[in-house]
């Protein structure tokens, strides 16, 4: 590649079009790159160096619109920290007077009067309207998973939320959204934690406390996903297939004993026992609550 080309692609952060690569190379010589990888095509006559990222992805949408586009839903949330779904297309707004069209790895939206910040020199729906409007799109507990997402990356607050689902009134899943608010929880450390508190609470368990934290039996502190301090009962996420990994199996048991030894039970929960919208999970805490409480 000459200089003149890759002063090109540096001057445009890393895209070109093709027109502006065919007058620094033969078009031969501007196929067998890309035959190599040494350019990949991004968008219809659009290329960056190498394998792109969302960001090069962005960067050569601007420059195929001629104005640099904002961004919605997922990719504006995975800005913000909080996009649980890690979908690959990009979401963007159509910018005014343009009519961009969807295309593989790009999914363009019309959102009139949708609020907007700047970060990091892009326009982005803002932190809670981005996440009411995620949230809106999702089956209930991935629903929730955003919800506490948002508010665990500290970009809005509940009140924040809250006035979101009111501008977005009358739009779809809008109803369920306003019916999980009031159950967001920014200590909730994982998609699946918030999957399973929702089962938990659908299924008529007690809420639990979340992040609750003990001296266990070896004097160590430990932290629980979720708790019944009253009753000494507690359940784990575990994401790990520990069964297959005979070091993990031995800390766990260390652990374990280590909470028995200060009268609290341990109920796991893995991925399994999410499969069926958690009513086996619920079933086995329920019967350890009211066992203890029959005791």
């Amino acid at each position: 590649m000459n200089d003149e080309l890759r002063a090109l692609f540096h001057a445009q952060r890393g895209v070109a079009t093709t027109s502006q690569i065919l007058t620094h190379l033969r078009r031969r010589r501007f196929e067998k790159l890309v035959e190599t990888g040494v350019l990949e095509r991004i968008w219809q006559g659009v290329y960056c160096l190498g394998e792109p990222t969302d960001e090069l992805r962005l960067r050569g949408m601007d420059l195929s619109a001629g104005t640099k586009v904002a961004v919605c839903l997922h990719t504006a949330a995975a800005m913000y920290g909080f996009d649980t779904e890690e979908p690959d297309d990009l979401h963007v707004l159509n910018p005014p007077r343009h009519a961009l069209r969807d295309a593989d790895g790009l999914v363009v939206h019309r959102r009139e009067g949708a609020p907007l910040v700047v970060v990091d020199g892009r326009r982005v729906t803002t932190p809670a309207w981005t996440a009411v409007e995620v949230a809106r799109s999702l089956r209930r507990p991935r629903a929730l998973a955003t919800l506490d997402a948002a508010l665990r990356s500290g970009t809005c607050s509940r009140p924040d939320l809250w006035r979101a689902a009111i501008e977005q009134k009358g739009r779809r899943g809008i109803v369920a959204v306003r019916g999980l608010l009031p159950l967001a929880d920014p200590r909730s450390e994982s998609p699946r934690e918030s999957e399973a508190r929702l089962a938990m609470i659908d299924g008529g368990l007690p809420t639990p406390h979340l992040q609750y934290e003990l001296l266990d039996g070896n004097g160590e502190l430990r932290r629980l996903d979720f708790a019944w301090p009253d009753l000494r009962v507690a359940a784990e996420y575990d994401g790990l297939d520990w069964h297959s990994d005979p070091e993990q199996m031995r800390k766990d048991r260390r652990r374990q004993a280590a909470l028995m030894a200060v009268g609290w039970t341990v109920i796991p929960i893995v991925v399994d026992d999410l499969r069926d919208g958690g009513r086996t999970i619920v079933g086995r805490i329920g019967a350890q609550l009211a066992r203890v409480r029959a005791a």
